[in-house]
């Protein structure tokens, strides 16, 4: 029982100092910071037309192309329409746009966007007819049609009308079938190129680093912030697949540049962990003037046979230089949350201090990069 104690209190003790000691890093998988090359979607995109519509397609004479796709589609099937004027409202021009996976096998399906291109106000009801869909080489890699299924609506009436959501636009699941694989074969490469969602000089040479001692070889090396050069090995177990299972669970602490990123439209801010201040002194004071308008009314006494009512304004303005307001001084080193957990203290709005961070920067004080949207 002794023997079993001490075994217990030395593994807690080892424990408790393994703990004490290692630093706190926020480890992520290589999956989850970058991309293969050669594996990703591909746009396609097509032009089609959707019947069946209950008076809410296009007008012919406002869209001369769907009446042109009408007859060129009816031609198709033996019926001459030309020099004939069309009134339907029951059809409409559409653009379809769907994306295609990396290695999508022929005869599987997508889904598709369908986008009214004229002035039809709902595709609701209607059924796509067969549309190829191109790929960036002009090439047709799948061929969509389907009824459409709206998420928006519109009625209307004689003096009122309401729409909810876009009834323009509408999708068909599983619309499209695959005519055609894009061919890019994953198995047959002999370097993988790795790509970061957030290029970072840092980053990309600890996992090239990770990489390497997990895999016992001078196989992958950083090429630059956004690329890690991947050999293949010629005995790996399981080839190309079997190498990219075993990286993509590989765990590394990801390093970040110091930014701020400011959205003045709603006055978001999002800070990194590693933004640092220099020493800065800090004064804000706006010049506020208040104008109150009090009117009040004046009375003749009563069974006064001169006097008149009259209405006397009465104007009330209040200025606030910010006299009270003191100068701050911040010492080096310390982080930007809390100069902002102060500035909110002190009841600084989000448009305050986002001058307050950009005239920081200006003076060279601010040690990070400021990213300004909207």
């Amino acid at each position: 029982m002794r023997r079993a104690s001490f075994i217990v209190r030395l593994i807690a003790l080892a424990l408790s100092a393994t703990l004490a000691t290692s630093p706190a890093f926020a480890f992520s998988r290589v999956k989850d910071l970058v991309a293969v090359q050669g594996i990703r979607d591909n746009m396609l995109i097509g032009y089609g037309i959707v019947v069946g519509l209950n008076g809410t397609g296009d007008s012919l004479r406002n869209a001369p192309f769907t009446q042109l796709s009408i007859q060129t589609m009816l031609e198709r099937m033996g019926v001459n329409t030309r020099g004939q004027q069309m009134q339907t409202k029951n059809t409409a021009a559409v653009m379809v746009t769907a994306s295609l996976p990396a290695f999508a096998a022929s005869g599987s399906r997508v889904d598709i966007t369908i986008s009214a291109m004229g002035d039809a106000k709902n595709l609701t009801g209607g059924t796509l007819l067969v549309t190829p869909l191109f790929g960036a080489d002009g090439q047709i890699y799948a061929v969509g049609q389907g009824p459409v299924s709206v998420g928006g609506f519109a009625a209307q009436g004689d003096a009122a009308s309401v729409t909810r959501g876009v009834p323009t636009a509408g999708r068909i699941a599983n619309g499209a079938i695959v005519e055609k694989e894009t061919g890019f074969k994953l198995a047959s490469l002999s370097t993988l190129k790795l790509s970061l969602h957030n290029p970072d000089l840092t980053t990309a040479s600890r996992i090239a680093k990770a990489v390497n001692a997990y895999l016992g070889g001078n196989v992958a090396s950083a090429s630059d912030p956004a690329n890690i050069e991947l050999a293949v090995p010629a005995n790996y177990p399981g080839g190309t697949m079997a190498l990219l299972t075993d990286i993509e669970q590989v765990k590394i602490d990801p390093d970040q540049s110091a930014k701020v990123v400011i959205d003045q439209t709603t006055g978001v801010i999002v800070m990194g962990a590693d933004v640092r201040i220099s020493t800065v002194a800090i004064a804000q004071g706006n010049l506020t003037i208040k104008v109150t308008e009090l009117a009040q009314v004046s009375q003749p006494q009563p069974f006064s046979q001169t006097g008149t009512t009259e209405v006397v304004p009465r104007t009330r303005i209040d200025v606030d230089d910010g006299k009270g307001n003191k100068i701050a001084v911040l010492p080096e080193g310390v982080s930007l949350q809390h100069l902002v957990d102060g500035l909110n203290a002190l009841g600084v709005g989000p448009r305050d201090i986002i001058s307050i961070l950009q005239a920081i920067k200006a003076a060279g004080a601010l040690q990070a990069d400021i990213e300004v949207m909207g």
